[in-house]
């Protein structure tokens, strides 16, 4: 396969909020081209993952190669990159927007712009993106394409009037979709001649090929056995087998400039291939590297467990193959004295933790408890040392710190006005500082900062939860400040429980400690003597609730009589359980941890 000259290249991503079509869209862009034969096609094809299929949702960015002949008569190359909706995957959608020159920008035409729109537009402006609106599910009874077009000039600042209406699910104006990719969108720039430059789009393990990277070629040619040298962590290996998807792999003999495609080079390890890093040639190196991405900070912690703890050795190993095809996921070893040999895994949010969690569960059948999510805390010590803390049982002694600070986000909030009122309440109630509020049509937008730790646990749920769905949500990370923070043990018969303790504010601790205490009296099983459960704050007792003790009835043997004897015994069965007391382990079940962790009303 020879190059092909420039201007016959699109490169372009699809950028939409959760559920506006976009894995849709390119199925029926690979339908029309050609890319795959009808017994072939799926739906969503691009979405490989059985849990993407399951949710929904996609979670990897994917990419795929299509040959579309135009109306001119002309034939073009499109590389095509279905990125996520979700606002933990955001990193997934920078570096694919990173990828090319322009974008679909997909709105559902009964829903119209949400949060997630607003970040990914703004994303792809950033990358210097030329923008095609695209309306989306405009045979649904609800579409409304002309106020949805004015939303978009009124919110995002994009001239609307030439969008392209369409249905994804039909196949209507996809077409239209073409054309206006190859008239619209501008073709890739770049020298034939100059030194190999390529970016490391994205890597990801295969059984067979070992580590498959995938690569936009800026300058130069890139071809089959050609030696090459990534300038980020200066590694140099040769390359193998070179190919595009379509959405098949298949082999091709070099790719030119502005060109999109994947390498495989004997390479062992993903962390060996760092996302955003230049590849050039090692003889004859190009001059700078390109800016490349920033690398995706965890902001969520917490700890997986085993159930059984002979799983171990199988948690590792299975972690240690997740880590192979996803960079952004983060994780050290650690013991509890509740729960045994662990991991402390670090994501980029709920949803990420959640999948990995699910992905464990699922493809490597393990049984597994975690512990309560935490963000990162920056700790300053009195002598002027400042401590990063993962894990709230790691936490220094009180006396020696000056301050704990606390990271804090910038949300995004679009809602209809009638729910405006009770998400208002729900971030003042999460410590919120409101610092903008304005009105699109009959839609609210507003800005909030928000501690990290008060979203962390459940605030989507509860946001989608009091505007019946139909609020959106976007957030970044801003700063970290201080905060009056306080760490909350959980005591069960005088133990403290590791697994259990947190940082909370000092306002809130009370409520935290009392309604956590409440919710183990009802989970951990009676014992034959009487467990108390507290939470404390340092020294001091804040919450308790008891656990009664199961009684034998030692007198039954006893009728009539001197009543002496029953007392006797009575008091010998006393004595009994003060010592069982003092000696004796109480058993919490992993159900009552799991309950204990998801409380949060």
């Amino acid at each position: 396969m020879t190059s092909r000259p420039f201007d016959a290249i699109r490169n372009f991503s699809i950028v939409a909020h959760i559920d506006h079509g976009k894995s849709t869209l390119a199925d029926r862009l690979i339908q029309r081209t050609g890319g795959l034969a009808e017994r072939e096609m799926v739906e969503q094809v691009l979405d490989s993952m059985e849990i993407e299929r399951e949710r929904g949702i996609t979670i990897k960015a994917q990419t795929v190669r299509l040959d579309y002949t135009a109306r001119d008569g002309k034939t073009y190359i499109l590389n095509l990159m279905d990125t996520p909706g979700h606002v933990d995957f955001a990193y997934e959608v920078s570096r694919s927007l990173a990828a090319c020159e322009g974008s679909l920008l997909v709105v559902d035409a009964s829903q119209g712009v949400e949060a997630q729109t607003l970040a990914n537009v703004y994303q792809a402006l950033d990358a210097g993106h030329e923008i095609v609106p695209v309306l989306n599910k405009i045979d649904l009874p609800a579409a409304e394409p002309d106020r949805i077009k004015q939303q978009i000039e009124d919110v995002i600042g994009l001239d609307a009037s030439d969008a392209v209406p369409i249905s994804a699910k039909t196949g209507l104006g996809i077409d239209e979709v073409l054309e206006a990719i190859v008239t619209r969108l501008p073709p890739p720039k770049g020298d034939r001649e100059a030194p190999l430059k390529a970016l490391l789009v994205d890597s990801w393990y295969d059984a067979y090929l070992g580590v498959v990277v995938l690569v936009r070629v800026i300058d130069g040619v890139l071809k089959r056995h050609s030696k090459i040298r990534m300038m980020g962590t200066d590694a140099k290996y040769e390359v193998e087998k070179i190919g595009v998807f379509r959405p098949k792999m298949q082999d091709v003999e070099e790719l030119g400039p502005g060109e999109v495609g994947f390498i495989t080079a004997q390479i062992k390890q993903v962390a060996d291939t760092r996302v955003g890093d230049t590849i050039t040639d090692e003889k004859k190196p190009t001059a700078a590297a390109l800016p490349g991405f920033k690398p995706a900070q965890p902001v969520v912690f917490c700890g997986l467990f085993p159930v059984d703890a002979a799983d171990f050795e199988d948690l590792r190993a299975a972690i240690g193959k997740l880590r192979l095809n996803d960079a952004s996921f983060s994780f050290e070893m650690e013991t509890s004295a509740a729960l045994g040999f662990g991991f402390r895994c670090g994501f980029l949010g709920l949803l990420h933790l959640e999948i990995i969690q699910e992905r464990l569960a699922r493809e490597f059948d393990l049984d597994l408890i975690a512990t309560a999510p935490s963000v990162v805390y920056q700790i300053e010590l009195n002598d002027g040392e400042t401590l990063e803390l993962h894990n709230p049982a790691d936490m220094p002694e009180v006396m020696k710190i000056k301050e704990i600070r606390e990271p804090w986000i910038r949300a995004t909030i679009l809602t209809p006005d009638d729910y405006l009122g009770s998400i208002l309440k729900l971030c003042q109630d999460r410590r919120g500082v409101q610092i903008d509020l304005t009105y699109v049509g009959n839609r609210a937008m507003v800005k909030y900062d928000l501690p990290l730790n008060e979203v962390v646990f459940d605030f989507y749920d509860r946001l989608k939860s009091v505007s019946k769905g139909y609020a959106s949500f976007d957030y970044q990370l801003t700063d970290y400040r201080a905060g009056d923070l306080v760490k909350m043990s959980i005591l069960v018969n005088a133990e403290p429980v590791d697994a259990l303790s947190m940082l909370v504010h000092a306002d809130r601790a009370e409520t935290r400690g009392r309604a956590m205490v409440e919710k183990l009296r009802e989970l951990i099983p009676q014992h034959m003597f009487q467990i108390p459960i507290q939470a404390a704050l340092g020294g001091k007792i804040i919450a308790r609730e008891t656990i009664r003790a199961l009684r034998k009835d030692v007198t039954a043997k006893c009728y009539g009589g001197d009543a002496t004897r029953k007392r006797k015994l009575l008091e010998k069965q006393k004595a009994g359980k003060k010592r069982m007391r003092q000696f004796g382990k109480v058993d919490i079940p992993q159900e009552a941890f799991i309950a204990a962790l998801k409380m949060d009303s």
